[in-house]
């Protein structure tokens, strides 16, 4: 008896996913045993490039999420609504669930998943972080064993695009981005992108896997890449850097249990795995005992990619329902319940980079220097590089230092009569 599936939403990733399990020769032998019941989609009127049955098609959306002859609901609509309701109702029905939707798993997970457990029920949800990479079914199975530390990703693909063309052409943010967009690699509003809130929803997905307990999303710390000017990129090039949207998730903060779970613009050793990761292409390295460091690098969007990611959760959930267990397979739920503790951003301990526009004057890095003194920041480098205009322009590198410690040094320093202004500040790796 064959697995049916309700597919709500036909844009790019349901296409892909239709197209995908349609041609199943020469794949794996259980997606010869699904069919494709019901599609779900907002207009009927609209073309489309998949071989459906007129019949097969339908708006109404609470339809398929009602019809008892569904097994397995595959929600590739996006947003936040109706997909969320959409996906509590298919599970209050007893259907399983496949998601791609990165933003009302990373808001409503806790709801999600509570009506999940309590049914028994599955929800997959590897196309959510990673486009085709696969990193959420590893952190729930075979990396399960280690003791993770720390899980850094580049996560987003236009974020990345646009600072890797910032670095090789040594153009500006507002012109690449303008092009990325015109090139269909920006969103017309690239708000959620450049402000890194989209890697803010996927690292709060991933640290919630690693280190087993949920994750407020006003908890994560979310910094874009609006700030970064080619003057950065340029020094970043000079120190052995380049810069990169990192999301971080570790419990490598201090003594106490709490995690830091942040996005934010970073200076990256260009010996570290992760600067050498550019394009649209996303990586996530994984960190932890006894393994070490692993990393999944691939493609981190388009159609085939996240259906690739979508079709292996309907894959894994056919093989479930065939194996008639009553018992839920623990290493494909999400069973934590508590919720993590998460550090404020100001006990982050990290190395900085700091530019001051200051008037030249003699005397100015060693004021400079006393301001940091004062507050516990030991600089590794500070050098005087030139002038823009009439202000000379210095440029620090710190030690390991509390945030807390190194902004209060800022604050001073800004009400130094000699400081023009501080254009740039970005953590270093």
């Amino acid at each position: 008896m064959g697995v049916k599936l309700g597919i709500l939403g036909l844009g790019t990733v349901g296409t892909g996913t239709v197209q995908l399990l349609q041609d199943a020769p020469g794949r794996h032998p259980l997606l010869q045993e699904i069919e494709i019941y019901r599609v779900g989609v907002r207009s009927l009127d609209k073309p489309r490039d998949v071989n459906l049955p007129s019949e097969v098609i339908t708006a109404d959306l609470e339809s398929i999420v009602n019809d008892p002859e569904i097994d397995i609901i595959v929600e590739v609509m996006g947003g936040l609504e109706p997909a969320r309701s959409l996906m509590l109702q298919a599970l209050k029905n007893g259907k399983h669930v496949v998601t791609a939707n990165k933003a009302a798993i990373s808001r409503f997970g806790a709801e999600i998943f509570t009506t999940a457990n309590q049914a028994g029920l599955y929800v997959m949800l590897e196309a959510a972080v990673g486009g085709g990479i696969p990193v959420i079914q590893p952190l729930k199975q075979a990396l399960s064993v280690n003791r993770i530390h720390t899980v850094t990703g580049i996560i987003n693909g236009t974020t990345n695009y646009i600072l890797t063309r910032m670095q090789t052409e040594g153009s500006d943010f507002a012109d690449v981005l303008a092009d990325a967009q015109r090139l269909g690699y920006a969103e017309a509003d690239p708000t959620a992108d450049v402000d890194g809130l989209d890697a803010g929803d996927k690292i709060a997905i991933l640290a919630s896997l690693a280190f087993g307990g949920r994750i407020r999303l006003e908890d994560v710390y979310c910094e874009g890449i609006r700030q970064v000017s080619q003057t950065d990129i340029a020094y970043a090039e000079k120190l052995g850097f380049v810069i990169k949207l990192l999301a971080i998730a570790t419990n490598r903060v201090s003594d106490t249990s709490e995690l830091s779970v942040r996005v934010h613009p970073t200076f990256v050793p260009k010996v570290h795995p992760l600067a050498s990761i550019n394009g649209v292409y996303n990586a996530i390295l994984v960190e932890g005992e006894p393994i070490g460091q692993v990393m999944f690098f691939g493609p981190g969007a388009g159609a085939g990619a996240t259906a690739s990611a979508v079709t292996s959760d309907i894959l894994n959930l056919v093989a479930a329902l065939k194996s008639n267990t009553a018992a839920p397979n623990p290493l494909l739920t999400c069973r934590h319940e508590d919720y993590s503790q998460i550090a404020p951003i100001s006990h982050l301990v990290s190395r900085f980079y700091a530019r001051f526009l200051t008037k030249d004057q003699s005397g100015v890095i060693g004021k400079l220097g006393t301001c940091f003194g004062n507050h516990c920041v030991s600089l590794e480098s500070i050098v005087q590089t030139g002038f823009h205009g009439e202000l000379a322009e210095i440029v620090v590198v710190t030690h390991d230092v509390r945030e807390g410690d190194f902004r209060q040094a800022l604050a001073e320093i800004q009400s130094l009569e000699a400081v023009d202004s501080i254009p740039s500040i970005l953590r270093v790796l």
